[in-house]
C-alpha cells in the first residue's frame, strides 16, 4: 500500500479557497474532500484525454474499415505451427 502524504499549500489567494469552500458546502462535502477531488481530476486529465483520443481514432477506423476481426486465434495457430 502506498503511503499517503499531507500537503500544505501556502500563498493561496483567499477568494480561491472561498470558492472551493462554497462548492464543497453546496455539495455537502468537506473542503478537504473538494480539494482532493480537484487534485485527482487534474492528475487524471492527461489519461482521460488520451483515452478520448484513442476512442475517437477507434471510431474513425471502424467507420472507414468496418469491424476488425480478432487476430488472437490466427496468431496462436501460427505460433503453434512454428513449434
Amino acid at each position: 500500500m502506498m503511503a499517503v502524504e499531507a500537503v500544505k499549500i501556502r500563498k493561496l489567494d483567499p477568494w480561491i479557497l472561498e470558492a472551493h469552500r462554497a462548492k464543497a458546502e453546496a455539495e455537502g462535502i468537506s473542503l478537504e474532500e473538494e480539494l482532493r477531488r480537484v487534485v485527482i481530476e487534474a492528475a487524471l486529465r492527461p489519461r482521460n484525454e488520451f483515452v478520448a483520443k484513442a476512442a475517437k481514432l477507434h471510431a474513425e477506423l471502424k467507420a472507414k474499415y468496418g469491424e476488425m476481426s480478432d487476430s488472437t486465434e490466427i496468431i496462436r495457430e501460427e505460433r503453434e505451427e512454428r513449434n
